[in-house]
């Protein structure tokens, strides 16, 4: 079988390996950009790292040998590189081609796929492995476009130098919260917008020590080991999200001693507490970003953006705070999955006409109507501990449905759509008494315009592990 794979990030490199290890498939892997590793090729910003432990960010089946406890983008791209040379998967990757179009061809049990470069080829399956944080969200303050200086959003770095600059950062989450403390030790002033304050907690980030590295490289079970102990630590955290449960008086309890110990001003100390339960936006990792707050160069001010000069800001007070550099850590839009791409299925209905609603998959994998098709990083599924044992377990699910079609030589699998709204109506049962609902008080990436959380998996890895492994037979027929 004819296996395509659009994209090279993680999810898309786990899909490979597992596909190239359990079938006989040949298997092709696009990728728009010009190297592998996904949001980590991308994301290039001062500062850029994990928030997850190395050895839950990393695959299962790989032992390696991680220098750091939260690896850093040169790190992750470095461990990119590293696992699609070990598996040999380099043959089989197209670079800097962007797939446009997908067309389900029912006389031919195919889809017709279709590149920028004009060319098109038949796939007997194809995995859309485009991610969930790729599309970035521009905002569209008045004046923005007449800002005199650099201004660009951190996933399109560009490289200034800032040294005695004035730099404006709109946003306090988790990729601002590295860029501040980067960057504030060069520029002249940074002012810090923050709309809406985020729980942080402290990361406890740091290097491992020789010895520790020594036992991870030649102690077989010792990464396992710490790895499941990762895992159940943050299983149990995830009770936390029901609001009113102990684990979420514990986990705010964690933050505002947090924040009492590292921040000085106590006008500070109150501005970056939040007022809505922890988990309703997702929680940040930062070890430094409160004590950069601390600065005189680094000001913090605790209002949305209403507009923008040529040589400033101007808060939603009507205060303008002037800048030479504006970087908008505005994030990205998880609502718009596949964004970039446009499926056809059956009887030629886009699947972008089929979400015109609401974003919906069976596992968060597949869709009634496009038979043979999988999404990785699908609706409802971000969460879980890691999102790389997520993909693993999501791509497991692909190598089943193409055994299945090799064993049987069936044509193709589709979707139940009793399966899929039954699924989806289970999603929102689950989530309807977690923090992140839509009354919870918080501004959050996990709603779409309707109020549906399409973006979150309201449980921890085991759940989703299990759902997965057990139920993905009753839903692909």
């Amino acid at each position: 079988m004819r296996v395509a794979i659009i994209g090279a990030g993680l999810g898309g490199i786990a899909a490979a390996i597992k596909l190239r290890r359990r079938t006989s498939a040949t298997v092709t892997i696009f990728e728009q950009s010009a190297g592998v590793g996904g949001t980590w090729f991308d994301n290039r910003y001062p500062g850029c790292e994990v928030d997850v432990h190395s050895h839950a960010y990393s695959f299962s089946f790989l032992r390696y040998d991680w220098p750091r406890t939260h690896a850093t983008q040169a790190e992750l791209l470095e461990y990119a590189e590293h696992v699609v040379d070990r598996f040999g998967l380099r043959p089989l990757l197209r670079l800097n081609t962007r797939v446009t179009d997908l067309v389900w061809e029912e006389s031919t049990n195919t889809y017709v796929l279709s590149t920028e470069h004009g060319d098109t080829e038949e796939f007997d399956v194809v995995v859309s492995a485009l991610g969930l944080l790729s599309v970035p969200r521009y905002p569209d303050w008045p004046g923005l476009d007449t800002f005199a200086g650099p201004c660009f959003h951190t996933s399109r770095w560009e490289e200034h130098d800032l040294t005695g600059k004035s730099v404006a950062i709109v946003g306090t989450g988790s990729t601002a919260v590295q860029i501040v403390p980067a960057i504030a030790p060069a520029a002249a002033k940074v002012h810090v917008f923050q709309r809406q304050p985020g729980w942080i907690e402290p990361k406890n980030e740091r290097e491992f020590s020789p010895r520790e590295r020594w036992v991870y490289r030649h102690v077989p079970l010792a990464q396992k080991l710490n790895r499941a102990w990762i895992f159940h630590k943050g299983n149990r955290r995830f009770k936390g999200y029901d609001t009113g449960s102990r684990r979420q008086r514990r986990m705010r309890e964690v933050c505002r001693r947090f924040i009492a110990a590292t921040i000085d001003a106590p006008e500070t100390r109150e501005a970056v507490t939040p007022d809505y339960p922890w988990g309703c936006k997702r929680p940040v990792l930062s070890s430094t970003f409160y004590s950069s707050l601390n600065r005189d160069d680094v000001a913090l001010v605790p209002h949305a953006v209403s507009r923008v000069t040529p040589t400033g800001v101007v808060d939603a007070t009507g205060v303008t705070h002037p800048a030479d550099v504006l970087i908008l850590s505005t994030g990205f839009q998880p609502t718009r999955f596949l964004a970039s791409l446009d499926v056809k299925g059956r009887d030629g209905r886009s699947i972008h006409d089929v979400w015109r609603e609401r974003a919906a998959a069976f596992l968060g994998i597949t869709v009634p109507g496009f038979p043979n098709f999988f999404i990785l990083y699908g609706p409802n599924t971000n969460g879980g501990v890691s999102v790389i044992a997520q993909l693993e377990r999501q791509a497991e699910v692909v190598v089943r449905a193409v055994r299945r079609l090799e064993r049987t030589r069936r044509a193709s699998l589709d979707t139940s759509p009793e399966a899929a709204r039954r699924f989806t109506a289970w999603i929102d049962r689950r989530m309807a008494s977690t923090a992140s609902a839509m009354d919870a008080g918080c501004h959050n990436y996990y709603h779409d315009a309707a109020g549906h959380n399409v973006t979150q998996w309201p449980g921890g890895h085991l759940a989703y592990a299990l759902t997965t492994r057990f139920l993905d037979r009753w839903g692909l027929r």
